[in-house]
């Protein structure tokens, strides 16, 4: 097989394939390697001359993609907890009558919740935000609206 050059074509196409089912990119500059050796093959070059080929054209399409938008992960992910994509809850506002030592039990949505109040946000305020959901424990904060209000 190596020596009708079908390896390496045959080879780029299980790669292809094998990149939309993982899809990372990374795959399809193996398969740009294949590709090039299989051109050199074509071209009539030595076996070894090939190999040598298919690798440096992948391990030179792997760096590139490195250095490209795609093969780095320039969003962090919000953790759970704190993404309102995940979570539509937060954002959302909600009353607390009473607090000890900053923890407090209310009813929200119907149903009786922990809150627990960020550090350095003050228990006086009437109206608070969610800025994370724990379980069943609310994170808040002393909403803008209600601070705005006593001002």
């Amino acid at each position: 097989m190596f020596q009708s050059g079908l390896f390496w074509w045959i080879g780029a196409g299980v790669l292809v394939v094998l990149e939309l089912m993982h899809g990372t990119f990374y795959l399809l500059m193996v398969a740009r390697g294949f590709l090039a050796a299989g051109l050199a093959r074509l071209a009539g070059l030595d076996l070894s001359l090939q190999m040598g080929i298919a690798a440096a054209v992948a391990l030179a399409a792997m760096l590139l993609l490195r250095k490209s938008r795609f093969g780095r992960k320039t969003r962090t992910r919000a953790e759970a907890a704190r993404n309102p994509d995940v979570n539509l809850d937060i954002g959302s506002t909600l009353t607390v009558p009473t607090w000890r030592d900053g923890r407090a039990r209310t009813s929200y949505r119907g149903a009786s919740w922990d809150v627990e109040l960020t550090p350095g946000e003050p228990e006086d305020s009437n109206l608070y935000e969610i800025t994370a959901v724990h379980g069943n424990c609310l994170v808040v904060v002393a909403s803008r609206r209600a601070a705005a209000a006593r001002a």
